[in-house]
């Protein structure tokens, strides 16, 4: 009886140790990869941009699939949709980029999302919860949602906003983020 005790105090602890080892280091980005890190960590520096919160918005979009297009026409692994892409194209004077390029090139297609995701920010005076929002449902449903009181603009509320989409993207976006910042010391 004694061995057994012994047995199951050394396997608690063995079991113990385990998980303490796999949750305090880095086997969770097993879990959680970041790919194309230095296409982000480059556009999100110039954009001003936490790259991992560009990380966690691709990792929502598309899960990092180069070439991916919606059922709604978004494109590339930021899921950018073709007019969006066309007006940050010639807002930021990007030379010679093409829609197919905007699908098919991962370089490209974060160049413009952070672009546009940078424009978001600024609109949203930083508020990087209202930035999300307005990345999925556009900013003038989130400008029409702030200005009615129907949402706040906070993570706190997120239950308001009207759009179900919309809400669970956010909490989804925020999810990785917050997984990103603790796995990764920075991108």
């Amino acid at each position: 009886m004694r061995l057994l005790r012994k047995k199951r105090v050394l396997l608690l602890l063995f079991l113990g140790f385990t998980v303490i080892l796999f949750f305090n280091s880095k086997w969770l980005t097993l879990f959680y990869p970041i790919y194309y890190k230095d296409e982000i960590r480059y556009h999100a520096q110039n954009n001003d941009l936490d790259p991992l919160m560009v990380a966690a918005i691709i990792r929502v979009e598309s899960n990092y699939k180069t070439g991916a297009e919606s059922k709604k026409g978004a494109l590339g692994i930021m899921q950018i949709m073709p007019d969006t892409a066309k007006w940050v194209i010639e807002q930021s004077k990007l030379p010679d980029v093409s829609l197919e390029k905007v699908k098919a090139e991962s370089d490209v297609n974060i160049a413009i999302g952070t672009w546009y995701l940078r424009s978001l920010s600024d609109q949203f005076e930083g508020n990087h919860i209202a930035m999300i929002a307005a990345y999925n449902a556009g900013p003038t449903n989130v400008r029409n949602w702030l200005r009615s009181g129907k949402w706040d603009g906070k993570l706190d509320s997120v239950k308001n906003i009207p759009f179900g989409e919309t809400r669970h993207y956010v909490q989804r976006v925020t999810h990785y983020y917050d997984q990103y910042s603790g796995i990764y010391d920075s991108l």
